[in-house]
């Protein structure tokens, strides 16, 4: 194979309670162009063009080199071209996204030598937490865990249709700050606390019982933390809960935030916009569906 398209959604990770476990995908796609060429050479399309490395600082590189190295192949170069939709620095997963894409392309064009589960295992070591590689790669709504130190992953299917508002505020953060502001030790308290609403977030999507998402996303381990570095974010919260969403989260390290609904997305939306607007935020929505696929191989 001389070249290879991959279409990458976008991921929501947490979810509220559950913290570096529980995430999925959404209609939202990063698309990663890959073929093999006597120098390294990457072109950008939208977010990042102007900021991203166009060398082998890329993390799409770095990502299609290690398979490579994997593979214990040699190369001279790569032909790259990004076409990036999902927002940078945001809590959507762009990194995780990039990373698999650039992982994928490089196995598709090694004859697709690794499975996977073994691009999943890379690429999370790359990312340095699964949660958003899993759904990057399988689609869906997926639970990661570590069990004997191996990388494992388990997917569902929600029972009942549900859309998710994404609202997007025009500030970055980074997710290593956003892991460093973190307590090092939490109380027994906090752990019960989150291990309760995590099971119920899991179970309310898997019977389709919406009405107890709103419990199920709460959380003590990381948002009572990360909310000082997205102001307003109370608010916006309770701007979603007041038009109808059935639960809200901050969507990864932040700062974009999700709510789960059923109906009035757009007013959903417009009254978390309004939210951060209060705090002189300018921000846009996007109404978006779960992607049950994951990556794609479209050329």
């Amino acid at each position: 194979m001389k070249s290879v398209t991959v279409k990458v959604p976008a991921t929501t990770a947490n979810l509220g309670a559950g913290f570096d476990t529980l995430a999925l995908a959404l209609d939202l796609y990063d698309y990663v162009t890959i073929e093999l060429n006597t120098k390294t050479h990457i072109e950008i399309e939208n977010e990042g063009e102007n900021s991203l490395p166009l060398d082998e600082k890329n993390i799409v590189y770095i990502a299609a080199k290690a398979v490579f190295d994997m593979a214990k192949v040699e190369m001279d170069g790569l032909k790259i071209k990004l076409v990036n939709n999902i927002p940078l620095a945001r809590g959507l997963g762009s990194s995780a996204s990039a990373r698999v894409g650039g992982a994928i392309g490089a196995n598709c064009l090694l004859g697709n030598r690794f499975s996977n589960d073994e691009i999943m295992s890379l690429t999370a070591g790359l990312e340095g937490h699964p949660d958003n590689v899993t759904p990057a790669l399988f689609g869906g709504f997926t639970i990661s865990y570590i069990d004997k130190g191996e990388l494992k992953y388990f997917k569902i299917s929600p029972s009942v249709e549900f859309k998710i508002v994404v609202i997007i505020p025009q500030f970055e953060v980074s997710t290593s700050k956003a892991r460093e502001i973190l307590p090092s030790k939490i109380s027994r308290e906090e752990a019960v606390f989150n291990i309760g609403r995590a099971c119920l977030l899991v179970s309310s999507i898997l019977t389709g019982q919406l009405e107890y998402i709103s419990v199920g996303m709460q959380d003590m381990l990381h948002q009572p933390y990360r909310k000082k570095l997205v102001p307003g974010m109370d608010d916006v919260f309770k701007a979603a809960m007041k038009n109808g969403a059935r639960g809200v989260a901050l969507s990864g390290a932040g700062p974009s935030i999700v709510a789960f609904a059923t109906e009035g997305f757009e007013e959903i939306g417009k009254s978390m916009q309004q939210a951060f607007l209060k705090y002189n935020i300018k921000s846009r929505f996007l109404v978006t569906e779960i992607n049950s696929k994951g990556i794609e191989i479209i050329d």
